[in-house]
Formats: structure tokens, sequence, C-alpha cells
């Protein structure tokens, strides 16, 4: 009986993987790739943009029947949905309560400022703020349409070129993208230490890789909103 009560109360596999600092540096890695894919992905299909409205809404309208017949309409949006948003509830998450562990375990005397964090913990930290902060108001703008100027369903295009004519959109999306390049200048190498990819072989292809994505899903993302404002998509 007392056997029985011991394997009862012994927490499961999930749950000490996800009580130990390695286990939650590994959930931050693992959903940081899954969200970096989604990224390329994404930005590719946003550059079809400069193809013209036939070619961005045909584009949008596809999305909606990806699995079909399989799949019912759009339901392979929501999949998608649902995995991003856990995705990123477990990041967040394992980022805060690495970030709290770190704090706790520091002495409480350090003399300089910069001992207490380092640039790119600081970059991480409020550089993942702005995006959660930029996510919500995405959503809002370009998938539910609520605070978009034009917010018209079925015209993604015409939403997209209405919103960047906006200068409060254009300024909040470029000061969230250049926090994106950080933020994935910064993870891609911390997920690539936590995941065992990296040695001294590959510390340098790791880091211009890390480098290069940044650059290029930076780049690509304020392409858009730059070219709207500059006249180029109209």
């Amino acid at each position: 009986m007392a056997l029985a009560t011991r394997a009862a109360r012994r927490p499961s596999t999930l749950a000490t993987l996800w009580g130990s600092t390695v286990g939650k540096k590994t959930v931050m890695a693992v959903t940081g790739v899954i969200m970096l894919l989604f990224l390329v992905v994404h930005m590719l299909g946003n550059l079809k943009i400069f193809f013209g409205a036939g070619d961005f809404n045909a584009y949008a309208a596809w999305l909606r029947t990806i699995g079909e017949p399989v799949l019912h309409s759009s339901w392979y949006l929501w999949i998608q949905r649902t995995v991003l948003v856990a995705a990123v509830v477990l990041h967040a998450v394992a980022a805060y309560q690495l970030s709290r562990r770190d704090l706790a375990a520091r002495p409480v005397g350090y003399a300089h400022k910069r001992q207490r964090a380092s640039y790119a913990t600081r970059t991480m930290r409020w550089g993942g703020i702005i995006l959660a902060l930029f996510i919500v108001w995405h959503i809002l703008d370009l998938t539910t349409l609520t605070v978009n100027p034009r917010g018209e369903a079925g015209h993604p295009y015409q939403n997209v070129v209405a919103d960047f004519h906006t200068w409060y959109a254009d300024v909040i999306y470029v000061v969230a993208m250049l926090a994106l390049g950080l933020h994935i200048r910064h993870g891609f190498w911390s997920a690539a230490q936590t995941l065992g990819a990296n040695n001294r072989r590959r510390d340098r292809p790791l880091k211009w890789t890390a480098n290069g994505l940044a650059l290029v899903l930076t780049a690509g993302f304020i392409a858009v909103p730059v070219s709207v404002m500059t006249g180029v998509v109209s």
C-alpha cells in the first residue's frame, strides 16, 4: 500500500522535465524552432504582395483550402493557429520562469548592473514583450480586422495596403520586426546550444546562420510596409 502511494505521488516524466532548467530550455528551443519555421513561410507568403492583388488574394484564399477534402475549409489554419498559440505560451512561460530562477540564483550585492543581466538577456526579455504585444495587435489588425482601417473580409491585399497607409501601423510593424530580428539572432544561437548542435567547428557557421536569418526575415517583413509607404505597392 505504501509503495502504491509513493508511486502515485511520483511526478510524471513530463512534469519532471518541465520542472528542470534543462527541460525549460529544451521547451524554449523546440517552440522557438516551430515559430521560426512558421516565420520563414509567413514571410515568403507576404512577399507575394509584390505580384499584385490577384496573386496575393488567391494565395490567402488557397491557405483556407489546405488539407481538403480531408479537412474542411479553414481547418488547417485553425490547427496552425492552435499549435502556434501553444508554442508562444510555452515559450513565454518557460522564458519567464527561467528568468526568475536566474535572478533568484544570483547574489544580492552585485556591484555592476552589467553583471546582473547581459545585453543578450535584456534584448531577449524586452524583445519578447514587444513581440507579445505585437502578436495581439497583428491578430486584431489583419486576422479579425477589428482595428484595420478597411477591414473587409476576403480582401487581404486591400486590407494590407490600407493598413500601411497609416503612420502608426508602420511604426508598430517596423519596431516589432526589428525586435524580431534581434530575438531571432540571439534565440537561434541559444537554441543551437540547448539542442547540442554547436561545437567548435559549427560555432562560426551557426553564428552566420543566426545573423543571416535575422537579417533576411527582418528585411523581408519590413519590405511590405516600406513598399506601401513609398508607393511601390498600392
